[in-house]
């Protein structure tokens, strides 16, 4: 009798890890305020992975723009996470409030044991990521930082590239181009600009909108190091439209034997989000989110393949499932130990712009 029992249990055990690997990790939206959120909540539809549970937005005016705009349920928003909380079980949020009150979200995520994922930057100064940190180890949940560059098949190529098959040699340089025509010119929400202009809910204007990019991208690479100094030149191009924040930075970020070039911008006459990565052999170039080109020495260009990355690393909802099942544990540019970086990155490139100065980091901080 007891061979039956044995195996009983085991499909008993079975058909639980089935179920629970099956049945899909449920998220909320908290906050609308960001226009990245048109771009997510399309993504929820017909997903056998995640499902979409609930909308935290106290602003009833912008909880009925998005009714309209989505055809969602009043039923789906709730005005504080408490509320949600109250109704619904929740296992990971991503957040769409203003870069300040990301802190506030994480920390009330924290003490209720739910995972986040929000736009990026991780936070608008280094003190507030540190904070954020210390309470997702408390709370025991894991962060995750969305950038689009992040899921990008030429970026993952390039990692591959350098990690894995050493291609360009000893990493020299990095040239960063990121931005578009300005937040109002390209027609973002005024629920957006609100914030997004605004020098304490976004800590800043191009140097946090887009220097954040940059910033991830060179400190993934160097394998989450950190750099020995930071220079910013700050510039108002724009200040009719900007006229409290900056919309053009220049980020000098240097090692001990390289240095990378962020170029964050509000006035470029298109859309970007490229990069060059220079080597002692050769160079890579990523003019676009699906094409790489390699040149060693002398060489000619070469086109290499850039695939569609295979889940959980395609998207950032794939992501942030796997990551809440624990299947995997952050890394990569999504990672809070990156992150943490990126905001040191941007509070000397901040520091620097106020003050002329280059601001050399302590060793070992």
């Amino acid at each position: 009798m007891k061979k039956p029992i044995a195996i009983i249990l085991f499909l008993l055990a079975a058909a639980t890890i089935w179920s629970r690997e099956a049945a899909p990790v449920r998220v909320a939206i908290v906050g609308l305020v960001h226009d990245h959120a048109r771009g997510m909540i399309p993504r929820f539809s017909g997903r056998p992975d995640v499902q979409l549970v609930g909308i935290v937005e106290s602003n009833p005016e912008l909880v009925a723009v998005y009714e309209r705009e989505f055809h969602l349920a009043p039923d789906l928003f709730f005005a504080s996470i408490d509320a949600l909380v109250s109704k619904t079980k929740v296992q990971a949020v991503a957040i769409f409030t203003s870069t300040y009150d990301h802190r506030a979200v994480v920390e009330k995520c924290a003490s209720l044991g739910i995972d986040a994922m929000m736009e990026k930057p991780l936070a608008t100064s280094l003190a507030d990521a540190r904070a954020m940190a210390d309470a997702a180890a408390k709370g025991h949940i894991e962060l995750v930082v969305n950038y689009e560059t992040s899921w990008y098949p030429s970026v993952q190529a390039a990692y591959g590239e350098i990690h894995g098959k050493d291609a360009i040699g000893e990493l020299r340089k990095f040239v960063v181009h990121d931005g578009h025509e300005g937040p109002k010119a390209i027609g973002c929400s005024k629920y957006f600009l609100d914030w997004l202009t605004d020098p304490v809910l976004n800590g800043g204007g191009a140097t946090m909108d887009f220097g954040c990019y940059g910033a991830d991208m060179v400190t993934w690479i160097m394998d989450g190091r950190r750099p020995t100094s930071v220079f910013c030149v700050a510039q108002h191009f724009q200040p009719d439209a900007y006229p409290k924040v900056e919309d053009e930075s220049t980020i000098v970020v240097t090692y001990p034997m390289a240095v990378a070039i962020i170029q964050a911008s509000w006035n470029w006459p298109y859309d970007r989000k490229d990069m060059e990565i220079y080597g002692n052999r050769g160079s890579l170039m990523l003019p676009n989110r699906g094409t790489l080109l390699m040149r060693l020495g002398r060489g000619p260009e070469v086109a290499l393949p850039a695939p569609q990355p295979a889940p959980p690393d395609g998207d950032p909802l794939s992501y942030l499932a796997a990551v809440v099942r624990r299947d995997i544990r952050p890394s990569g540019p999504s990672c809070l130990a990156v992150n943490l970086v990126v905001c040191e990155i941007l509070d000397a490139a901040r520091e620097s712009a106020r003050t002329g100065r280059r601001i050399d980091l302590p060793a070992g901080d």
